[in-house]
């Protein structure tokens, strides 16, 4: 591709396989975009699809999706412990080659235009493409949720940038954006105690004093009987994985409780895992030109 443009929208379901095949068949039917991976969470009730192309194709793909959640996803009997505000809550804009921050801002503000007046959902725009300081930040846009969304919409100053000024009963409202990679990862702990998963996510947040690049929360993974803390990590060259991976095992040592695993939801930037080999192994005079693989593709 000459262009390359990334786009990692989440939809408010990870259950149902027959509806996530739905979605991702939206991606793999369109021209000019490539499926990169696509991954889902019972215990979250989310998918986040990964996918890349140029601008027309992003466009088009992004558009599809959020259609189809709209036909298939009923926000009314949501449960899940991510937070959301719509059946497609969240469309970043990443550019990657030959294309600029502006280009993927422009992309946002079309594609939530024609969210807002084809498919009656109300939009706001965030992160790059954000029109007010106040809804940069993800967080800040999806307080209150679905559910609390129905009276704070009324809110002027949480009018949407597009679409009609009230909720959308079935799916909810959308946030579409531009920003620069983001990392989703997750620690998870051996034990069921949601209080200590708040407690450290509370610790490494930058909200609440920790680490400027890190957003964090506590989750009950139900299934499998534990707990998590999971994350954003929004710039992972000024805060590496290894840095909050060890910060969460020392705050989880405070309280008698093992680290059992991590995991990352989509894809991570090859740079990110070289940062953490070099960090637990010492590699001395360590250089990406030192992977096979880096020097047969150059």
């Amino acid at each position: 591709m000459d262009q390359i443009i990334e786009c990692v929208p989440n939809f408010s379901e990870g259950r149902d396989q027959e509806k996530i095949a739905q979605l991702v068949k939206e991606v793999v039917s369109t021209e000019g975009v490539k499926l990169l991976d696509y991954s889902s969470d019972k215990d979250h009730n989310r998918t986040v699809i990964t996918f890349c192309g140029d601008a027309k194709g992003v466009k088009e793909a992004a558009f599809k999706l959020i259609k189809k959640a709209s036909e298939i996803i009923d926000m009314r009997y949501h449960k899940g412990e991510h937070p959301r505000i719509g059946a497609t809550d969240v469309v970043p804009f990443i550019p990657v080659k030959n294309a600029t921050m502006e280009e993927c801002i422009q992309i946002a503000r079309e594609v939530g235009e024609k969210v807002g007046r084809e498919l009656n959902i109300p939009v706001y725009l965030y992160e790059e493409a954000a029109t007010t300081p106040e809804r940069k930040n993800l967080e800040n846009i999806r307080r209150g949720e679905y559910e609390g969304f129905f009276e704070k919409i009324k809110q002027p100053e949480w009018k949407p940038d597009f679409g009609p000024q009230e909720m959308n009963t079935k799916s909810g409202a959308t946030v579409i954006g531009a920003r620069n990679f983001l990392i989703a990862y997750n620690v998870n702990l051996a034990t069921d105690n949601i209080d200590i998963a708040n407690k450290i996510a509370k610790a490494i947040r930058f909200s609440s004093g920790g680490y400027r690049y890190v957003k964090a929360m506590g989750v009950e993974l139900k299934e499998r009987g534990i707990v998590q803390v999971s994350m954003n990590l929004t710039d992972f060259n000024k805060t590496p994985i290894y840095r909050v991976f060890e910060t969460i095992k020392a705050e989880a040592s405070r309280y008698g409780v093992n680290v059992i695993g991590s995991e990352i939801i989509g894809l991570v930037p090859a740079k990110a895992l070289f940062d953490v080999a070099d960090y637990y192994l010492r590699i001395e005079n360590f250089s990406e030109n030192m992977v096979l693989e880096n020097r047969i593709y150059e």
